[in-house]
């Protein structure tokens, strides 16, 4: 049963995520602090931050289901300045396909939590 935002696995997931890509970003050139650097960090932060927004707005299943749409967006652009962060080989390719998979993972049970989420789920909580 789920009784906090903190027993939701995507939310502890998406947040590891972002903590390691905040660590992985102190390796990027400074010139790169208010551009990618900032950039990557703020979008992979929101996916859990949109989450935690979302869960303390879930007895309205629409807004619920829009803050765990709006994450979903933020997966999709923190794997885009992965992507540059690649091609501009700040991160080797290890490093790069183990976020990656990751976000692909986040991703989907983003999606599963938002097509599941019911009325249901809020007498539970």
């Amino acid at each position: 049963m789920i009784k906090s935002y903190k027993d939701l696995t995507v939310y502890n997931r998406s947040f590891k995520a972002a903590m390691d890509i905040y660590w992985m970003t102190r390796n990027f050139p400074k010139e790169e602090i208010y551009s990618l650097t900032s950039q990557i960090v703020r979008s992979s932060r929101s996916i859990s931050s949109n989450i935690l927004e979302g869960w303390a707005k879930r007895t309205y299943d629409l807004v619920f289901k829009q803050h765990l749409i709006n994450s979903l967006g933020s997966c999709s652009e923190t794997e885009t300045w992965l992507n540059f962060a690649l091609e501009c080989q700040y991160i080797n390719n290890e490093t790069y396909n183990r976020f990656i998979i990751e976000l692909d993972q986040i991703g989907k049970m983003l999606n599963k939590l938002h097509q599941n989420w019911t009325n249901n789920e809020k007498r539970n909580t």
